[in-house]
């Protein structure tokens, strides 16, 4: 009788284990959403909020620095694929990438893929173990945010921001580095049949961030959705 409780007793505490274990285990990229739904808005939608967007000069373009926007990528914070328990970079490459194998211990590892850059039409192979063409893009740049009103937010919308995955678009290096923090009245996508979609995106983070647009930029972004079929 005792041999058996003790057993019973054993058999109890396994099984009341298991939710704990369960609630303990990480989420990874796959299982949560790595994109706000309706993201980026329809060609309609974004002539709609370009129309309501502050049209203004940027400010304090001096004082912006790249560590205002926290020290490199973080998990830490509540926007798309926050709190997931993967790499922003990772997830990036997750939704981004095609043909994309993961690490067997580490799920939130991508370890090959192949980008069809948006904005060249490149096709670019990514491999953990070697040297990459790919970055990391913020579509309207930390630099461009800043003039546009992030100067004024707190240090964690700041860090919100770099780590939105809506923000976020793998590309090429070397026209990421081209691209710098440049608005879309100095630059757009070489491959013009992204024009349409970089608007959207653009105006939708723009609208999403309540940031604001100069003058020769709200023109260059309506142009950019009127290629928009």
């Amino acid at each position: 009788m005792i041999r058996t409780a003790g057993v019973l007793v054993l058999a109890l505490s396994v099984v009341a284990c298991a939710p704990r274990e369960a609630t303990e285990t990480r989420p990874t990229a796959s299982a949560l959403p790595l994109v706000t739904p309706g993201f980026p808005p329809t060609p309609a939608r974004a002539r709609s909020r370009l129309a309501t967007l502050e049209v203004a000069w940027g400010e304090n373009w001096r004082t912006y620095e790249r560590a205002k926007f926290g020290k490199g990528w973080s998990d830490e914070t509540d926007a798309p694929g926050g709190r997931n328990g993967c790499d922003t970079r990772d997830d990036v490459l997750h939704r981004d990438l095609d043909d994309v194998r993961l690490g067997d211990r580490n799920p939130c590892v991508v370890l090959s893929g192949v980008l069809r850059d948006p904005y060249t039409g490149k096709e670019l192979p990514y491999s953990y173990r070697k040297a990459s063409q790919i970055q990391t893009d913020h579509v309207v740049a930390l630099g461009a945010a800043w003039r546009a009103g992030a100067w004024a937010w707190t240090p964690e919308r700041r860090l919100s921001y770099a780590n939105d995955l809506d923000v976020l678009l793998a590309t090429d290096k070397r026209t990421n580095y081209d691209k710098s923090g440049k608005t879309p009245d100095k630059w757009r996508p070489p491959r013009t049949a992204y024009w349409c979609e970089y608007g959207r995106r653009w105006t939708g983070i723009k609208a999403k961030y309540r940031l604001t647009v100069s003058p020769p930029e709200k023109k260059a972004v309506e142009e950019l959705l009127a290629t928009c079929r």
